[in-house]
């Protein structure tokens, strides 16, 4: 980054997360990229019965999810803009369902938790997984970076 200067904002609620993972993912999603940019992404931690309430407000969807994502920006308008300072956006991550998919997927929570938080941000630096290939480049970009982290499979 530019001017290494990135503020994550994270509430936790008191949920037992691990602070410092989430910035860490934060950060490797984007010097994996090479966002240039000094910036912001907040991140608030929730349980089941608070998501059920953002997913039905922003998605209109009934029930849980494991995480929302806010981007502020395409990834076309982050690589044509002259801005020094981006806020990217907001991500709320369901540490439920986090603990639930570790435990499913037989493996750490942290990584689940990594994996996440590695996926919201790519999704605020403009990746989707909207069509077959759009989803192959996505995951497959979630676990290089995932494996820079020692967090592989």
């Amino acid at each position: 980054m530019r001017n290494g200067e990135f503020l994550i904002d994270i509430d936790t609620q008191g949920l037992g997360v691990d602070f410092n993972l989430i910035e860490k993912a934060i950060l490797a999603a984007l010097m994996h990229q090479g966002f240039k940019h000094s910036g912001e992404i907040s991140v608030l931690c929730v349980e089941d019965a608070e998501m059920m309430g953002y997913n039905l407000e922003h998605r209109g969807k009934e029930g849980t999810t494991d995480v929302l994502s806010f981007p502020q920006y395409s990834a076309e308008e982050i690589a044509n803009t002259c801005d020094e300072f981006i806020c990217l956006g907001d991500i709320i991550i369901n540490i439920d369902s986090m603990r639930r998919q570790a435990e499913e997927y037989e493996h750490s929570q942290a990584r689940e938790l990594a994996f996440l938080i590695v996926h919201s941000a790519l999704h605020l630096l403009g990746y989707d997984h909207d069509t077959e290939d759009a989803e192959e480049r996505m995951f497959a970009l979630q676990e290089e970076i995932l494996g820079e982290m020692g967090l592989g499979r």
